[in-house]
């Protein structure tokens, strides 16, 4: 319906037009969370199933925190953010992770920092900086860590994602190797994706793979005019990263490059055999993949991914390898090392995929539903003398109906309801609904003995 202005003055018609402009824009400003990130919320709509339920992550970092206590790894937690030379020369100047992907940012004051694009530098810097290997002779390491990378847009890839990672510092064995994967093998076992590929490769030491990254050269300068930009940069600042590449057509033309196998020293060799002798040992199935180098320059000797058809075209869940000389170019004394990461967003779409199920969601013992301001006023303390005996507990807070405090507490998926108004009051007990049951049964319990009948549900 048109309105009459007719009677109102020029500055009054003005006023109510910037007030109706100002609330509509109010309206209409809305921010969202940044691309490629998302929150982690207990209810409400959500866009991403699984890997925005607040009850699945604490589920599946119980079953990493457990599992990790069973093989003796601890937990390290380092800052967002590092010197960027550190990732520089960690991960290496030729990778995709520096060159393209890192969210690197100057001071006020002038220092270069980089939000932590990966696991392994952070752990290996505090490692060092805190003279660990003082401490005990082999470190093990686990980290349940945010990761920041300036990720295209594709499904299971995020510029903020979370990972698990495991890192063993001060032991060279092919054993530990195993470990390690077993490890990480076990942890997809335990929260049920058994559908699993373990590729495998052997890298070799810093000389051998230096003297088959010259003959990569040589075969792929020739091919370099039918490759993808990228492979062309790469040939140029990393060959061996052009094994990494997902173009179709880099991978035609490397087809029938040299294997990396071929160019092993003795001792790598004997290292890998044993590995896969340890393997076997523990009932772990693999399949060599003489093109497996993943994406950092840091990897000697072991490399290895785990892969799972449910995850979709993204196959690959976990990755990992050694890093025997990696701590000494941080600035630390000799020592080996050996680790993975793997990403928890892809686990958990896996299993949403596979239509599995988890944990109920997080409930409570007790809904205090008081009615009448007297009874409110006697909740509080009651609801503190719960909370206090271990007794997780809450009430409304809205003065609604009692029906409706009824259906709050099914959402908050509650055993009981505690019913309290002034006849309840008067003859000093108080209603104890139980929720879970068919019936809904009901019964009166001494305000005096409520704690006791909660601790041992009837």
């Amino acid at each position: 319906m048109l309105q009459d202005f007719s009677s109102d003055s020029c500055e009054e018609i003005i006023a109510r037009w910037i007030r109706c402009v100002s609330c509509r824009t109010i309206r209409t400003m809305r921010y969202a969370s940044p691309e490629g990130t998302f929150d982690i919320i207990p209810y409400g709509k959500r866009t991403d199933g699984w890997v925005e339920e607040t009850s699945k992550w604490h589920w599946i970092e119980g079953i990493i925190r457990e599992l990790c206590h069973l093989y003796g790894y601890q937990e390290i937690r380092t800052p967002a953010f590092e010197a960027t030379q550190l990732f520089h020369r960690a991960v290496g100047e030729g990778t995709d992770i520096v060159s393209k992907e890192m969210y690197e940012f100057t001071t006020k004051g002038g220092t270069e920092l980089t939000l932590r694009p990966e696991g392994t530098a952070p752990a290996l810097r505090a490692y060092i900086e805190h003279r660990m290997d003082l401490e005990r002779p082999v470190a093990k390491l686990y980290y349940l860590t945010p990761i920041f990378r300036h990720e295209g847009k594709q499904k299971g890839r995020y510029r903020q994602h979370h990972q698990f990672g495991v890192e063993v510092l001060g032991a060279s064995g092919p054993d530990v190797d195993a470990e390690v994967i077993q490890l990480a093998i076990a942890f997809f076992r335990r929260v049920g994706i058994q559908r699993l590929t373990l590729k495998l490769n052997s890298v070799g030491t810093f000389e051998s793979r230096q003297r088959y990254v010259e003959a990569l050269r040589q075969f792929a300068e020739p091919l370099l005019p039918k490759m993808s930009e990228d492979n062309q940069r790469r040939f140029r600042e990393n060959a061996l990263r052009m094994l990494d590449s997902k173009h179709e057509k880099d991978q035609e033309q490397l087809a029938d490059a040299p294997l990396l196998a071929d160019y092993l020293d003795e001792e790598s060799k004997a290292h890998f055999d044993q590995l896969k002798a340890y393997l076997t040992a523990l009932e772990i199935p693999y399949t060599i993949d003489p093109r497996l180098v993943r994406g950092f320059d840091y990897y000697t000797r072991t490399a290895f991914e785990i892969q799972s058809p449910d995850v979709g075209a993204q196959s690959a869940l976990a990755g990992g390898g050694r890093y025997d000389r990696l701590v000494e170019k941080l600035g630390g004394q000799p020592v080996p090392g050996i680790g993975f990461g793997l990403g928890l967003e892809r686990a958990l779409m896996a299993l949403e995929a596979m239509g599995a199920t988890t944990s109920e969601a997080q409930s409570i013992t007790a809904f205090l539903c008081p009615i009448g301001e007297v009874a409110r006023t006697a909740c509080l303390p009651l609801l503190a003398r719960l909370r206090e005996a271990g007794i997780s507990a809450d009430m409304d807070y809205t003065n609604r109906r009692l029906k409706v405090m009824f259906e709050q507490a099914d959402r908050l998926n509650a055993h009981y309801c505690l019913i309290l108004g002034e006849s309840e009051l008067a003859d000093g007990v108080i209603k104890v609904r139980n929720m879970r049951s068919e019936s809904k049964e009901e019964k009166s319990v001494p305000l005096t003995d409520i704690v006791a009948v909660l601790s041992s549900p009837f």
